[in-house]
């Protein structure tokens, strides 16, 4: 039974939701009041999205949100798991899965609810080469022949251009050229990732090969459309280091692109979860379409891509999705009246 405070409390939250939760008259009453929350990101300002949706939410509920940090995937799990940190709202499972593992894992972690769901990742090339050369899987660039046409800085190899230090994709890069045995003709150009992909974004616009790592979601996706731009290479076998060695990375329609699916989390430290059941409930229940993410990169690529303009575009789909956001903060409330 809601007892005479519960039941108050519960009808100031309706009133809240209704109000934006505007007033600070009210602020007493929320469950956030007086706690500090640190978020971090990787310097992937396309994350700057997901991320500022959660503080938002976070806002709502009464949080001191501090400004957002940015640290690599590593030492961000890190962080986390040892409480120097909240959160980290673009944890993907399981390519995240060895930082989390060394980080504490379950023990020091919490990871609860999809906040994104089915993201893939692989190897593409223009559609133009792979049509001409009859190029489908990665693996046939063991051929100096093929993986020439691919050499974008005269040494005679492939340059593919791959997954930025410290990020979950480069361990599995490293392996995968190793056990297709491409050592001898491809090279993994590493970086700057944004920086790279603008460049074999101009090399794809004069007409030149490209061969490059990509996933979804990302504003690339909409610029070089798989099937139409650009195609996706199947690899011979599943192959995965670490954690996620034995991994079967074929996918549902059969093919096999090197790489599980994956989802996105909201991964917070377990101990400010179990102090804070509000949180710890919208960090489960929030959840976000690939596709939406992929829209407001497109954005951010188009041009808008200052902190105001990341800022109005999360205040833009909450406005878009006040219903579904209003029923997170709901959520939330109801589990820290319990």
């Amino acid at each position: 039974m809601m007892n005479t405070r519960d039941f108050t409390r519960s009808l100031l939250a309706g009133s809240l939701l209704a109000l934006g939760l505007g007033s600070p008259a009210f602020a007493a009453d929320l469950p956030g009041k007086g706690v500090k929350v640190l978020p971090l990101q990787s310097a992937l300002v396309e994350e700057t999205f997901q991320t500022l949706l959660v503080t938002r939410a976070l806002k709502q509920l009464g949080y001191d949100v501090q400004p957002i940090k940015e640290v690599e995937y590593p030492m961000a799990h890190i962080a986390v798991a040892n409480g120097d940190a909240t959160f980290i709202a673009n944890h993907w499972n399981p390519h995240h899965a060895e930082f989390y593992k060394s980080a504490g894992g379950d023990a020091k972690m919490a990871r609860k609810g999809v906040y994104a769901a089915g993201a893939t990742q692989g190897y593409m090339i223009d559609k133009k080469t792979a049509d001409q050369y009859k190029i489908t899987h990665l693996s046939q660039l063991s051929d100096p022949k093929l993986a020439k046409l691919f050499d974008a800085n005269g040494d005679g190899k492939a340059d593919l251009v791959g997954p930025s230090a410290g990020w979950g994709g480069e361990a599995v890069v490293e392996h995968q050229l190793t056990a297709f045995k491409l050592r001898d003709t491809v090279t993994y150009t590493q970086g700057n990732y944004p920086a790279l992909i603008a460049d074999t974004l101009a090399r794809f616009k004069q007409g030149k090969p490209v061969l490059f790592y990509a996933w979804t979601p990302y504003w690339l996706s909409n610029v070089l459309r798989a099937g139409k731009d650009v195609v996706w290479l199947e690899v011979p076998f599943s192959a995965m280091p670490g954690v996620q060695a034995g991994t079967d990375t074929k996918q549902a329609n059969g093919k096999n692109y090197g790489f599980p699916l994956n989802n996105e989390y909201i991964v917070a430290n377990k101990v400010f979860v179990e102090k804070n059941p509000a949180a710890g409930k919208l960090f489960e229940v929030m959840a976000l379409p690939l596709a939406d993410i992929s829209r407001q990169n497109q954005l951010m690529h188009d041009g808008q891509n200052r902190q105001q303009d990341i800022e109005r575009h999360t205040d833009s789909w909450i406005k878009a999705h006040q219903k579904t956001f209003d029923s997170w903060i709901a959520q939330a409330l109801a589990a820290a009246d319990k």
